[in-house]
């Protein structure tokens, strides 16, 4: 998180985080209201150090199935205090009681029966509530800070649990790709975490030259709130009012087989980019893995970002992002965080 450029420029604090779970707090944004009726129990679960697949295990030796009848929208981090929703497919809609669930570390907060499993994606964003600790800096400089990523938003990075806890996903994926066998899940995350390794180098390049939220030649856009791309087409005042609104996004590459969509300038930058060795090697790895080229957006906007301080080194922090997109992206933008153990 402390290693990429920034686009706001240099760090104006450091601080630590996640020093309790309650520091981190998750809650998914519904997509949509339970039917009523079918044979998924849509479960709204708040939980505590503990992350959605070890979540999802509990449910399914709850209910007495195989884990590939318990789903979910998103995955959450463990350190943190998230509440999110899943199913569990009973199909004789008899399910044991919600009260053997019940601990101190996970709470049933609601419960329904809807008519299908809830597929991943199948939600509207996540709100977050981070408190951030030990602070050093300006609270001047700080809130600034916060105002400019208001305002401009930050680059949407890829956040660093894309990339495995020991930071090893990349390396893993080019053994896999010189023909290592892994399982089908590990295979699914890897890929993952290939692409997501690309598309940050093509961002980076985008931050130091300061086009991460502006129009090069070439380029393709993609609709906020939507995986919808356009593009190229000449830039022109409809376009840039469009952008300014965040209407629309720079985008970067998702790479896979196919050709580059964008053309003249951000072509040119994207290859060079990734024209080291070991992005060469993850680019044929994708490719040859039968992965398509698709574009992911540049920028990000937090939704009613709002900060409160708790004390004099002590500050709480509110917004909402899209799906897909990482808390730490946003902190990155203001400065360094020390890791905390466990």
């Amino acid at each position: 998180m402390n290693a990429a450029p920034r686009a706001h420029g240099e760090a104006v604090l450091t601080a630590r985080l996640r020093v309790t779970p309650e520091d981190f707090r998750v809650d998914e944004i519904d997509a949509f209201d339970a039917s009523g009726q079918g044979e998924h129990l849509l479960l709204t679960i708040e939980k505590r150090g503990m992350n959605t697949a070890f979540a999802a295990k509990k449910l399914a030796t709850w209910a007495g199935i195989s884990e590939m009848g318990v789903s979910y929208a998103g995955l959450k981090d463990r350190h943190a205090v998230t509440r999110q929703r899943f199913t569990v497919h009973l199909p004789k809609k008899v399910a044991p009681e919600l009260a053997l669930l019940e601990a101190d570390d996970f709470h049933v907060i609601d419960s329904a029966w809807h008519a299908r499993k809830l597929p991943r994606g199948a939600l509207s964003g996540n709100r977050f509530v981070l408190t951030l600790r030990e602070i050093v800096g300006e609270r001047a400089r700080i809130e600034a800070r916060l105002q400019a990523i208001a305002q401009r938003g930050v680059p949407n990075a890829f956040g660093e649990q894309r990339f495995g806890r020991a930071g090893d996903n990349v390396a893993q994926a080019l053994a896999m790709f010189g023909g290592r066998r892994v399982k089908r899940e590990q295979r699914t995350m890897l890929l993952s975490a290939a692409r997501s390794a690309l598309f940050n180098r093509a961002l980076d390049a985008r931050i130091t030259d300061d086009s991460w939220d502006r129009a090069l030649d070439g380029e393709v856009w993609m609709l906020d709130g939507s995986r919808s791309v356009f593009g190229p087409e000449p830039f022109d005042d409809t376009l840039a009012q469009r952008l300014a609104a965040f209407d629309i996004h720079p985008t970067g590459p998702l790479w896979g087989a196919g050709d580059l969509r964008t053309t003249d300038a951000v072509r040119a930058l994207e290859l060079h980019a990734l024209d080291d060795e070991e992005s060469r090697a993850l680019r044929a790895g994708l490719e040859g893995a039968g992965m398509k080229q698709e574009r992911r957006a540049l920028r990000l906007r937090p939704q009613d970002l709002q900060w409160e301080w708790l004390g004099d080194d002590v500050l709480r922090l509110g917004f909402a992002l899209p799906p897909g997109s990482y808390a730490t992206t946003v902190l990155a933008e203001l400065g360094d965080f020390g890791k905390i153990d466990g």
